[in-house]
């Protein structure tokens, strides 16, 4: 069989017809939208269109469905690790099940992140992941009233359809392994309080304080932005020289923090490990790679993807939340306290 000569275009109906099969059998055999069939007839039909140098029509395929096969992802910057291994995963689940990802930035301003979802609302996708959802923020409620198909990921309104860690769970669990350590004066560092990731954390993170009677300083629970900046303020606060008493411990609420935290430890003579335990969250790649490896929550990315992207593509009846369990990893930065 010779495939098409340079210039030439290969039909759909030209394939049906060297396959000897129906237009529409063809048709569902080339669909790259789903799980193709493994059937012996659509492998022939495969296999023809490609000796014949077929190449399916996309773009006229979802004109004629009215969808063009793109979601549109919204995240505040990918200059966050943790933001950009979040697209990536979306981008994996999103081709699996036969979508395109494209992503914008809000730069976590709410005017900047409506602006953003509007662009990609004017480039006709099918549909919008927020990971860049606040508490305060109008977005999701706007979304819902105009029929918009959307999911959130990583923070939740608590309304929308949503794929989240469960953040609670994940603050817990990290407080828990430093009391467990034996640490009793333990800080801790919270993301921004208008997302529900840092105020899922504290609350884990106050939960376990509570259980073992342990009533920090109010100056010791601190709330921060997510970057590394923010880490390093913070730890300043806490560790520096007009601090007073210091923390034997802390938990940070995401490892840009608890990087930020290590600088701060660093000017202050301070050795993370040694003279202080610390504890991070989303375990990215880096967190094993610094000189002390840090403690880390490790957050399912991939499973919180492939649930964002079922949420919007085969929405229920009903707006869900689900929530991934999160997993504590113990590294050489979590170590008891000097003293005992």
């Amino acid at each position: 069989m010779e495939p098409a000569a340079p210039g030439a275009s290969v039909t759909l109906r030209d394939v049906a017809a060297a396959s000897g099969v129906s237009l529409s059998t063809a048709s569902r055999a080339l669909d790259e939208r789903g799980t193709q069939s493994r059937s012996a007839a659509a492998q022939h039909v495969r296999k023809v269109a490609a000796e014949l140098g077929y190449r399916r029509n996309s773009f006229a395929s979802s004109l004629r469905r009215g969808e063009t096969r793109t979601l549109g992802v919204l995240v505040p910057r990918l200059s966050d690790t943790v933001m950009a291994l979040m697209f990536e995963e979306l981008e994996r689940a999103a081709a699996d099940r036969g979508y395109f990802a494209m992503v914008a930035t809000s730069g976590d301003d709410p005017e900047d992140e409506r602006r953003a979802a509007e662009t990609l609302l004017d480039r006709n996708v099918d549909g919008l992941i927020l990971a860049t959802a606040r508490l305060d923020d109008d977005l999701p409620r706007l979304l819902r009233q105009r029929g918009v198909a959307h999911a959130l990921v990583l923070r939740t309104d608590g309304v929308s359809p949503s794929a989240v860690g469960d953040d609670d769970v994940g603050g817990y669990l990290a407080v828990r392994h430093l009391i467990d350590l034996g640490h009793r004066e333990i800080a801790v560092v919270t993301g921004p309080s208008f997302t529900s990731s840092a105020v899922g954390r504290l609350a884990g993170a106050r939960r376990a304080l509570d259980e073992a009677g342990i009533q920090p300083p109010k100056e010791w629970l601190l709330a921060a932005g997510y970057g590394i900046e923010n880490g390093l303020s913070a730890g300043q606060s806490l560790l520096g020289e007009n601090a007073g008493k210091r923390p034997t411990a802390v938990f940070a609420a995401n490892d840009n923090i608890a990087m930020g935290i290590i600088a701060a430890a660093q000017r202050s003579h301070l050795t993370v490990g040694r003279d202080l335990a610390l504890v991070g969250y989303n375990d990215t790649p880096l967190a094993a790679r610094l000189p002390t490896p840090l403690s880390s929550v490790r957050v399912p990315l991939n499973q919180i993807a492939s649930t964002a992207i079922d949420l919007l593509v085969n929405p229920g009846k009903e707006p869900t939340i689900r929530k991934s369990v999160p997993t504590l990893i113990p590294r050489e930065s979590s170590g008891p306290p000097r003293h005992t």
